[in-house]
């Protein structure tokens, strides 16, 4: 963190202390000043109400997240939190301090905006791995997004499914960010070495043909479609060992009539009829005409999205990046074009 940051922080922090009253004793002289990175992590905490569910969303193990609050603490002498044995509660200097953190945290953004625009900013080179769907439908929203060019990045992209791209980070540091998802918690690893930061869910959809004549407004249960015929992922990879899963605890056990690990593949023998399909949101933005997207209330599966960073390119210019990624990946622009769920 930066000598600038540091010396914003501890301003902002001194006003919360005076707002937070009495608390613990005064952290000793000489102690480190406040990190950016907790407050961001305490306004998680206290608006999802678990260090779990921050740990989640940040891309954290719970663990870490612990480990960043007691820290807080520490460099603040105020008590932020009650523990108990299974639970955590806010007590009012934290719900001040997270008020008083979430302007911190804008105006670092800000800062940080400002000065990645200046004239004397040298332009950085980001070398990115990216899983072909994100590529298709999310990347060409960014480069068209104003805030882009303010960043000052050149950007080398390499197109590849997650564990092509993992391998980028490990061997010859060939890429500098990798775009990846998970389904559930089987298939990928990354090196601890890297910054892990959530981006958000794709969550999947049934696909029926339309000559079937189910309608998307239609209530059908799992176990109904199982007399249907199926495209599905080839067996033996991990989506596919995770998405069998759900379908057996469904009672729905396809029939299945072609395998695909292409989804645009999948969505177009769909609308010709071969048969019904499970694919991601983003692949739907761009879903041909005789496909119905269905919400069946038992299949409840995510594309989990994260950016994995390696932790010395992370620079100011490149965690805008991530954010703008993140912002646009969730936005009603994009989510709006698939139906919603009932």
């Amino acid at each position: 963190m930066s000598a600038t940051f540091q010396l914003f922080a501890s301003n902002q922090c001194a006003r919360m202390k005076r707002d937070c009253g009495p608390a613990s004793p005064e952290p000793a002289k000489g102690s480190p000043l406040i990190n950016p990175v907790h407050l961001r992590t305490l306004v998680e905490v206290t608006r999802l109400g678990s260090f779990a569910a921050a740990a989640t969303r940040l891309g954290y193990t719970a663990s870490a997240v612990s480990q960043q609050m007691s820290a807080l603490e520490r460099d603040t002498g105020v008590e932020l939190f009650q523990r108990s044995a299974r639970s955590i509660q806010p007590t009012e200097a934290a719900l001040v301090m997270t008020r008083h953190a979430a302007k911190v945290l804008t105006d670092i953004d800000a800062l940080m905006a400002a000065a990645s625009r200046t004239g004397d900013t040298t332009r950085q080179e980001l070398r990115l791995g990216i899983f072909p769907s994100l590529a298709t439908y999310v990347l060409p929203r960014i480069l068209a997004n104003p805030a882009w060019k303010k960043l000052g990045i050149d950007l080398r992209v390499s197109v590849a499914e997650p564990a092509q791209t993992i391998q980028g980070l490990r061997t010859g540091g060939e890429l500098d960010v990798a775009l990846v998802y998970q389904v559930g918690q089987s298939g990928l690893a990354w090196p601890h070495t890297v910054n892990r930061q959530w981006i958000g869910d794709d969550d999947f959809r049934v696909v029926l043909p339309a000559a079937w004549g189910i309608g998307t407004e239609s209530k059908v249960a799992a176990d109904h479609l199982s007399d249907m015929p199926w495209i599905v992922h080839h067996p033996g990879t991990s989506d596919a060992t995770v998405i069998e899963r759900l379908f057996a605890s469904c009672n729905l056990h396809p029939r299945v009539v072609a395998y695909s690990d292409d989804f645009h593949a999948s969505l177009e023998m769909a609308a010709a009829g071969l048969g019904a399909a499970l694919v991601p949101e983003l692949a739907l933005l761009h879903r041909p005409a005789g496909v119905v997207v269905l919400d069946v209330p038992e299949i409840r599966l995510a594309r989990n999205v994260f950016a994995l960073l390696i932790n010395e390119k992370q620079t100011a210019q490149v965690q805008l990046f991530v954010e703008l990624l993140a912002d646009t990946f969730n936005s009603p622009a994009l989510k709006q074009a698939v139906p919603r769920r009932g």
